[in-house]
């Protein structure tokens, strides 16, 4: 308990948003950044022999210049971010999904881009969300919570010497990055700081309200989107981004 109680603390600068939530972060940011890179690097492994990554082209470019100026206001939460080593992958898929892995590993499907027609503020606000999960290291939280719960307790993360075992942790590690849905409490988290990156970097924050309308309505067929499953859309979430804009809405204005 003593252990748990020390390796609380909050992972970014409040911002204009104010976030400031101590967390439980008690396995090491550099064992989840070095899983997360594993499974970053095997999903574009697998897209690259499908045929599927994307590498150039306008809808890379796109993307790319996005997350760049993303980037650059990302050490306004935490000054670390600057050192990261910032990965983008651009799948060809119809799939509505975007993440972003501990330590900057951005992925991006065409999907949800052209399914949405989402527009550059549109899609900023969306790989700022991601961008903001990473930030405040929500994986390496859950991961946190689940090695307490004795979920990954199975595994010793100073154990993993083999590129076997290391695999094997990446996958159960990516089990619970980005297959357990986020805490109402982070995505709510996720929304303020994904708001107030796109607004620094120029971009409208009135698109945080229109995206989740549009991704509202795509999940009322029979199949919602994947990006859904792990990232609730509801009247409220809409209602909450629209009260956030007062705060955000100065910087996008100095930004331009």
């Amino acid at each position: 308990m003593a252990a748990a109680l020390a390796a609380c603390a909050s992972t970014t600068s409040p911002g204009a948003v104010d976030v400031d939530r101590r967390q439980l972060l008690i396995v090491p940011a550099e064992q989840v950044e070095q899983m997360a890179r594993v499974s970053f690097n095997e999903q574009n492994d697998k897209a690259r022999a499908a045929g599927k990554l994307v590498t150039q082209g306008p809808e890379y470019e796109r993307v790319r210049n996005i997350a760049a100026r993303l980037q650059q206001q990302a050490p306004v939460f935490r000054p670390d971010a600057a050192q990261w080593k910032w990965e983008l992958a651009l799948i060809d898929s119809p799939e509505l999904n975007a993440s972003c892995a501990p330590g900057g590993k951005i992925t991006v499907y065409t999907g949800i881009m052209r399914t949405l027609h989402l527009t550059d503020d549109e899609l900023a606000m969306v790989i700022g969300h991601e961008v903001a999960h990473a930030l405040r290291e929500h994986g390496r939280e859950r991961v946190s919570q689940a090695m307490a719960q004795n979920l990954l307790g199975s595994v010793v993360f100073g154990a993993l010497q083999t590129s076997e075992a290391q695999a094997k942790m990446a996958g159960q590690v990516a089990d619970v990055l980005l297959t357990l849905p986020n805490s109402r409490k982070n995505e709510t988290e996720a929304d303020k700081i994904g708001l107030e990156l796109a607004a620094r970097a120029g971009f409208n924050p009135a698109a945080a309200v229109s995206v989740w309308q549009k991704m509202a309505a795509a999940s009322t067929g029979a199949r919602p989107p994947e990006f859904l499953s792990t990232h609730p859309a509801h009247d409220s979430r809409i209602a909450e981004l629209t009260a956030m804009q007062a705060a955000v809405v100065p910087l996008y204005e100095a930004a331009r």
